[in-house]
This record gives C-alpha cells, structure tokens and sequence, in this order.
C-alpha cells in the first residue's frame, strides 16, 4: 500500500535553441549531419577523416564537437570546444561521433524536437547510403563509417498499432502518478532484501536499461537467469498495479546463486548488495554489445558500467620513498565511523555550524565528507605490516593511501554501522551529515545527487531495514517492506543512514 504523490510536471526544454533557429536552420543542420557526423557516402567519410581535426590542438579524437554557429571543430575532452563557445558566446555544438546537441549554457546535452527529427531522418539516409538496415549493422560498422548506433528509435509494428487502436486508454503522468511506486511482502526477515530492490529499481540508469528491454539471456535456463527475474521485476513496479509484489521467485535465485544467503535468518543489507551485484554481473554477460569496457572491472556489462569504479591505492617506502600502484574495482566504499575502535580524523572545516559541501556542520557532527577524507588519507603502516620493497629488495615500513581512480556512475557508500572483533561486537549509532548534493571535487571533478538511503533499525543481534527513495526530483519516499509513504527531505537527511546511493548529475560518454 501507498500514499499519494504530487509530481511535477517535467521541465523545459532549452530556451536557448531559438537563438539557432533562424533562417535556414535546418538545411544548415542537415548538412552538418550529412557531411560531418552520420557521413553515409565514400566522398563525405573521406570529408570528414580530412576536415575534422581540433582546431586548436589538431586532434581527430578526443570528442569533437562542431560549433553550429560558424565552421569551428574543437575536442570536448580539452575543453577546447568549451573555450570557443564561451569567446565567441557560441552556446550550441553537436557530437561529431554520436549527433547529440550540446547547450554550453545549461552544461548538458539537450533534446530539442525538431532537430531531434533533422537527425533521425539524416542517420536514416546514412544507413541507406550504406546499404545496411539498424537492425543488421554491427556496433563497429556503425562506429567506423560514422552512422551512429545500431540501436535505433522504437517505433510500433503494425501488430502494436492494431492493439494500440482497440486499446485506446492512455496513462498520463498526473500530479497524483505514483508508478514505479510498489510494496514488497517480507518473506519472513526479507526486509534486507526488500530496501536493496527498492534502491536498484529506482536506479534511473537500471531501469531504463530493464525497462527498454535491453537483456539478452544466454543462460540455458532463463528460469534460473537473476537478470531476467529483476526485468520481470521491474515490470511489475512499472505496470501501475497498486497491490504489494510478492518476491519469492527473487528471493529464491538469491537463495541458488549466493548460498550464504540461504535461510530465513536476518541478513546484512550490504551484503545482499554486494552479492546481488555479483549475480547480476555473472548473469550479464550477453549484454556488452562487444565492446571495449572502460572500468576496471574489464566488464562492459549494464552493473558495471554503473557501479564499478576504480581504487588507487599507492604504498610508499618509508627508506627509498620508491612507490607501488595498484588499482582494484570497487562497486561500493566502505567508511569507518567515529565511535569505532579505529582512530578517527578530525573534522573538517566548518564544524562551527557552517555548510560545507551541501551538509549542515553542527558542531561536533561527523559528515560523509569527513569519513571520506579519513578513507583517502596517508596511513603509516608500522613495524608490524612491513611490506617487500622491490627498490630495497627488503621487508620496510611503509604509508597507503588509497585515492579514487575512476568514480562510478552511480556512488554507494557503505557506513560501518556493526562491528565485528574477537573482543567486541556492536552497533555504531554515530550520526552522519550526508547532502542531497554531494561535490566530489575533493577527491575527484564530479558532482552527485542522493537518490535512495537505507537505514537499519535496532540492534547487531536484531533490527530491521527500511529505505527511502527518491521517486521524482524532489519527492521522496519510505519504503517499509508492503508499506509506502510519502517522507520529506528532512526525514531523508535525519536519518541515520546504512547504505547511501548517490547518481552522477552528469554523464559523460567516451
């Protein structure tokens, strides 16, 4: 069961197009696509492989992007393109690769509906001059010969629109739209389960992957697939039905997959995650289109594209200073707490009661960015953890410190709430600040947004897990195994926090 929600209607697209629009936009537009991005003949890919360098570095790479106000190619990643458009106050540039257009003035790629159609019927004229159909290119065909994507725009057969005509009821996103919104029964001490699912099904990236029916199960038994459980799965959050879902068919997979889980006893929510995350993964495989991963993981698959990211953690030689590197995949980061038996850093900067970072400073209250200035700080070693040196060629003492490589798209921070030792066993109550926005900058250029929090209540040997979920921008939601109800952003923030799911606020594509 569930309350009710207030959306709000969906926002704007860019005001600033209308300064492009004037006469002969859109033949200016079409040639533009026909010379230099979809580029379907021999005579304009030749065009292109000579014409398309970075004016400024002479790069072919990097991200081009093309000004649509004058002839000027300049790399994204250099931001050389950036300088252009803010000398010259050109706001618009298209991707040379993939077609998107570019507003420098709301920093991200918009979507306008009539140069959305310009590049729609341009990529289809491409695609014949190829003699190729979207449904038989390869990804490197597509790539290579700079006709975009073998994905293309769905559009209903004639079956679909048959159906559609007798079936003429249409849902509409109203004020009162609480789709996506579902209970979940307990199955008996399933409340660490029940949070988890809620966080993944209102991960927007997951669920527009689950939702587009992007899975190709390659398992001999799609009955035994996790992935094709969670499609179905989300499919049932997204079907409108209002009843509380019933997830024993999950519940058992989990049980097949990661046996440790096994039983009715009560779970550790991270735990679940880590392990769902690692069935997924397994189970994935089919998806990665063939191509070249850019995680550390190696994995091209929907989870880790969204939830791997990089660990550097360097050791330092206390006598030749020489420097070991590695760098391991992480799906989560795990933060220790003050009030544990490890030594804890000081507070940052504006515990007087200032904001900092998005988090209220109370003084004397511990923030997310406190625990993660502690993780990434230079620890010593000591006499009693001396590593071989390969400059040495002999045991030394030495200092790590762990650095974030590569942040994810999607951030899950692991507070350390239970702790486990030969001489103790407890629950840490420690109260952390965490923002809605969360600026990484710090540690790397990126800026988060919470999307989802679980919280566990009651002690090491019993409790219970609940979660809050972001539903629209601003609207938030508790999530109580069947129970639903409407939370305010000050309830999210109060919270105690477990499990904290922050989502990039800008994706970049290489």
């Amino acid at each position: 069961m569930w309350g009710g929600s207030d959306m709000s209607p969906p926002a704007a697209g860019c005001c600033h197009v209308t300064g492009f629009k004037v006469e002969n936009w859109k033949q200016n537009l079409r040639a533009i696509y026909q010379c230099f991005v979809w580029s379907g003949s021999a005579e304009t890919r030749k065009r292109k492989a000579k014409s398309c360098i970075c004016h400024m570095c002479g790069a072919h790479l990097n991200r081009l992007h093309s000004c649509l106000y004058c002839v000027f190619f300049g790399c994204f990643t250099k931001k050389h393109i950036h300088e252009h458009a803010k000398t010259k106050r050109h706001n618009l540039a298209i991707d040379l690769l993939y077609g998107g257009i570019y507003c420098f003035m709301c920093q991200d790629y918009i979507y306008d509906k009539d140069m959305e159609q310009i590049a729609k019927e341009e990529q289809r004229k491409a695609w014949k001059l190829q003699a190729f159909t979207p449904t038989v290119v390869s990804h490197y065909q597509c790539t290579m010969t700079g006709i975009g994507e073998k994905y293309s725009t769905w559009e209903p057969t004639k079956r679909e629109l048959e159906l559609l005509r007798h079936n003429p009821k249409r849902r509409k996103i109203t004020t009162n739209c609480t789709i996506g919104l579902r209970g979940l029964i307990n199955l008996g001490n399933t409340c660490f389960m029940n949070c988890i699912v809620q966080a993944l099904t209102h991960t927007p990236l997951l669920r527009d992957f689950f939702l587009s029916d992007r899975h190709k199960c390659e398992m001999q038994s799609p009955s035994s697939c996790l992935v094709c459980e969670m499609s179905t799965l989300f499919q049932e959050f997204y079907s409108g039905h209002r009843s509380p879902h019933i997830p024993y068919r999950l519940l058992h997979l989990v049980w097949t997959h990661a046996r440790h889980l096994a039983g009715y006893e009560q779970q550790d929510a991270h735990e679940f995650l880590i392990a769902a995350l690692d069935v997924l993964h397994r189970h994935c495989k089919g998806d990665d289109n063939g191509k070249k991963a850019n995680n550390p993981n190696h994995c091209n698959c929907i989870i880790d594209q969204i939830f791997t990211g990089g660990l550097q953690s360097d050791v330092t030689c206390q006598v030749c200073h020489g420097v070991s590197t590695t760098i391991d995949p992480f799906w989560d980061i795990s933060l220790d707490l003050p009030g544990s038996s490890t030594p804890f850093w000081p507070l940052s900067p504006g515990s007087d009661g200032s904001v900092v970072n998005g988090e209220s400073h109370v003084s004397g209250t511990t923030t997310l960015t406190d625990c993660l200035r502690r993780f990434t700080r230079p620890e010593h070693l000591g006499s009693s953890a001396k590593i071989k040196c390969s400059g040495c060629h002999s045991y030394q003492e030495s200092t790590k410190q762990l650095t974030m490589k590569k942040l994810p798209i999607v951030a899950c921070f692991h507070l350390k709430r239970f702790e486990h030792s030969a001489k103790l066993r407890r629950k840490i109550t420690t109260y952390v600040s965490f923002p809605l926005e969360l600026d990484m900058t710090p540690f790397m250029a990126s800026r988060y947004s919470l999307f989802a929090v679980v919280n566990h209540q009651g002690t090491l040997e019993s409790g219970h897990y609940t979660s809050f979920i972001r539903q629209h921008k601003d609207q938030w939601f508790k999530c109580d195994d069947a129970i639903i109800t409407k939370a305010s952003i000050k309830d999210v923030l109060d919270s105690e926090g477990y499990l904290l799911f922050y989502h990039k606020q800008f994706l970049e594509y290489e």
